[in-house]
């Protein structure tokens, strides 16, 4: 789920997801240590982290999400326990180190210079690839749907350092064939689409389906005129 505007909205959706048996994921907007203990004290699963730079910026964030003595997250949230199938506290707090994701975005110019290095953090989980903002990072954005080759030798390095330091790799789509594409590329974490794409796509095809060609509508206004069929107005249509 992408990041929520408010807590309250964030603990419902972690809770709606994870009670149908789905991992919830947060991405959270920055990589702020408040954020990460934020998304993870309602109870995700793992977290996503954008903007990241450098391997002392990964070595931040394992610091924020992994309770002592790897890390200083703080523990006391009475939350997370119930998303994991009524683990109790003392359980929750023993597993969650090596249990919890954290998935770090490689989308800057800085980040994938630095993908080698990210990648060998311990305690970074998946490298995921925003190709949107990776392209604009380094001079090559998507432009019509089309991939500069230097976007995709970029996102090829990143797919390689993950295999190369046993991490995990994922990458942000817009379609179902291109999340088959990228799977069988050796990406293991595809999105397939965004309801903010899909559902104005498919309303708009259906709508078109159901108005018909222009031939058709015209052919349906003068059936009308003809008949003395009067104008439809109002909430349905004209």
């Amino acid at each position: 789920m992408e990041t929520a505007r408010s807590d309250a909205a964030m603990h419902e959706s972690v809770a709606a997801i994870a009670g149908c048996g789905v991992s919830p994921i947060v991405r959270i907007a920055a990589n702020e240590g408040w954020m990460v203990k934020r998304a993870l004290d309602s109870g995700a699963h793992g977290i996503i982290v954008p903007l990241l730079y450098t391997a002392e910026d990964a070595i931040k964030l394992v610091k924020s999400a992994k309770f002592p003595p790897v890390g200083h997250r703080g523990f006391g949230s009475p939350f997370p326990m119930e998303k994991f199938s009524g683990q109790t506290t003392q359980e929750y707090l023993q597993q969650a180190n090596n249990s919890l994701l954290t998935i770090v975005q490689i989308e800057t110019k800085e980040a994938l210079q630095s993908v080698d290095a990210i990648a060998k953090v311990p305690g970074i989980d998946v490298l995921f690839v925003g190709p949107f903002d990776l392209g604009n990072n380094i001079g090559h954005p998507i432009l019509d749907g089309v991939m500069h080759d230097e976007l995709k030798e970029a996102i090829a390095k990143i797919l390689q350092a993950a295999k190369d330091n046993g991490k995990g790799s994922g990458i942000y789509c817009t379609s179902g064939d291109q999340a088959r594409e990228c799977a069988d590329q050796g990406f293991q974490m595809v999105s397939v689409a965004a309801d903010m794409i899909a559902l104005p796509a498919y309303l708009t095809s259906a709508l078109a389906s159901a108005k018909g060609g222009y031939a058709h509508s015209a052919l349906n206004m003068a059936k009308g005129a003809a008949s003395g069929v009067a104008k439809m107005t109002g909430p349905y249509g004209r």
